[in-house]
C-alpha cells in the first residue's frame, strides 16, 4: 500500500522528534526514546535505523542494564558536518568553524576598517576559505554558513540598511552562496547574538532575555518564551535608533537624536578625541581601557557617563519588555569593570519598583563568541531540518 501524504508527515514529524530526544538528551536507548517521545518501539527501532543510515546518530557500547541485557545506547552524530558563524562588525570580522553541536573547532578574528562594500565581502570570502580548510573529515561536510551583520536584515537575507557600514539593499546571502555553494542566513547581529547567548553563554537559563549589542552602533536581540522574536518583518530590535533627544545630533540612519549617538563606542570614541584623551590622533578602545587600568580620572569618568546614557535607554526597554534578564554584549562588554557600578545605579534609580523584581542585568563573556556561535547554530539547525524534511 502507499504511504499518504499525512502518513509521511508524521514520519517526519517523528523521526524529528527522535532526533531531537537524541540530541538534547543522549546517551539514550531505543526504550529510552520510546518512553520519552511516546511512539511505540517498532516505530522507534526503524527511525534510528534510518537515522544511523544516514550518519546523524552513532551507537556507542551498552548502558546501564534494568534487568536482563544491557540496552545500545545512540548518540548525536555532532561531526557528522560543520557550520561556520560570521559576526560581521563594523571593524572586525569574527569567524568561527563549529561542529552540529556548536563546539568550536577553529577560530579567526579579524580587525579592519570598512572601507568599501568589496574590500569588506572580499575579507568575508577570505575568513570563511580559511575556516572550511580547518574543517576535519565529515559525512556530510560544510552544511552551510550563518552571518551576523549590523543593520536591517529581511526574510529573505538582504540586508536592506547598514548606516554605519553605509551599505544598502546588499545581497549578501545571494552572493555568498554563489561564491561557496552551500545554503547561507544573513541574520541581524544583535539575533545571532541573543541566540548564542540562549542556546551557549549567560541566558541559557532565562526564556525571556534581551541581549544589547553595544559596538559601533547599538541592537537588540529579543527572545521571549524561549524564541527569537524578530518581528512582522524581521527588522525588530533596531533599539540603537530610539529618539532620545529630538533636537540631538543627526545620526547616519537620517533620524535625529539616536540612542547610539550617546551610548556606543562610536559615542564613546568621538567624545575621547573630542576633550584630547590622548595625544593620538584616533583613539581606540584598547587605548582608552589601557588608561581605565591605570586608573586615569578622564577615562574612568568618560565610561560612567557612558554607561549612564547605555543605562537610559536599557530602562526603556525594561518597562516595554519586562525581561528576566538583560545581557549587554559586543565590544563596550570588555568595559564591564568601570561601567557596571554606574549603569546599575542608574537602573536602580529610574526603574519603576514592579519591573526590577527578579531582572538580572549582566555583561557577556567575551571569551565566547556568541554572536558568531549563534549564526552558526541558525545554519546547523536549518542542516538538521532540512535532512528530516527531504527524508
Amino acid at each position: 500500500m502507499p504511504i499518504t501524504w499525512n502518513q509521511q508527515a508524521v514520519k517526519k514529524e517523528n523521526k524529528s522528534l527522535v532526533l531531537s530526544e537524541i540530541i538534547r538528551h543522549s546517551p539514550l536507548s531505543r526504550a529510552d526514546i520510546a518512553q520519552r517521545s511516546g511512539l511505540n518501539k517498532g516505530t522507534v527501532s526503524s527511525l534510528v535505523s534510518e537515522l544511523l543510515e544516514e550518519k546523524l546518530i552513532t551507537e556507542s557500547g551498552p548502558g546501564e542494564s534494568s534487568g536482563g541485557r544491557r540496552p545500545v545506547m545512540l548518540l548525536f552524530n555532532q561531526g557528522a558536518g560543520y557550520t561556520i558563524g560570521l559576526d560581521l562588525g563594523v571593524n572586525y570580522i569574527l569567524g568561527v568553524l563549529t561542529d552540529l553541536n556548536g563546539t568550536i573547532i577553529a577560530q579567526k578574528n579579524e580587525p579592519y576598517k570598512n572601507v568599501s562594500y568589496d574590500d569588506t565581502f572580499s575579507r568575508v570570502v577570505d575568513v570563511i576559505t580559511l575556516l572550511i580548510k580547518a574543517a576535519p573529515s565529515s559525512p556530510y561536510g560544510i552544511v552551510g554558513i550563518g552571518v551576523g551583520t549590523p543593520g536591517i536584515v529581511n526574510k529573505d537575507g538582504k540586508l536592506l540598511l547598514a548606516p554605519n557600514l553605509g551599505w544598502r539593499d546588499i545581497p549578501l546571502k545571494t552572493e555568498l552562496e554563489k561564491v561557496f555553494q552551500v545554503p547561507v542566513i544573513v541574520e541581524n547581529e544583535a539575533n545571532t547574538g541573543a541566540y548564542g547567548e540562549k542556546q551557549f553563554g549567560t541566558g541559557q537559563h532565562a526564556d525571556n532575555l534581551i541581549y544589547v549589542s553595544t559596538g559601533i552602533g547599538i541592537g537588540a536581540g529579543i527572545i521571549i518564551n524561549g524564541d527569537l522574536y524578530s518581528g512582522a518583518n524581521g527588522y525588530s530590535g533596531e533599539v540603537g535608533h530610539m529618539t532620545i533627544d529630538r533636537n540631538g545630533p543627526k545620526c547616519s540612519c537620517g533620524n535625529k537624536g539616536c540612542w547610539e549617538l550617546y551610548a556606543s563606542e562610536q559615542a564613546l570614541l568621538a567624545k575621547a578625541n573630542r576633550i584630547k584623551l590622548t595625544n593620538e590622533k584616533d583613539i581606540s578602545l584598547a587605548d582608552i581601557i589601557f588608561l581605565a587600568t591605570k586608573e586615569n580620572r578622564a577615562a574612568i569618568e568618560l565610561l560612567e557617563e557612558i554607561s549612564e546614557n547605555l543605562a537610559i535607554g536599557i530602562i526603556n526597554i525594561i518597562n516595554a519588555f519586562n525581561p528576566e534578564q538583560i545581557i549587554i554584549g559586543n565590544r563596550l562588554a570588555a568595559c564591564k569593570q568601570w561601567m557596571d557600578p554606574k549603569l546599575k545605579e542608574v537602573i536602580s534609580q529610574y526603574t519603576s519598583p514592579f519591573n526590577q523584581t527578579d531582572i538580572k542585568i549582566d555583561f557577556s563573556d567575551l571569551a565566547m563568541p556568541v554572536s558568531a556561535l549563534g549564526a552558526s547554530a541558525f545554519s546547523a539547525e536549518a542542516f538538521l531540518k532540512a535532512q528530516q524534511q527531504s527524508s
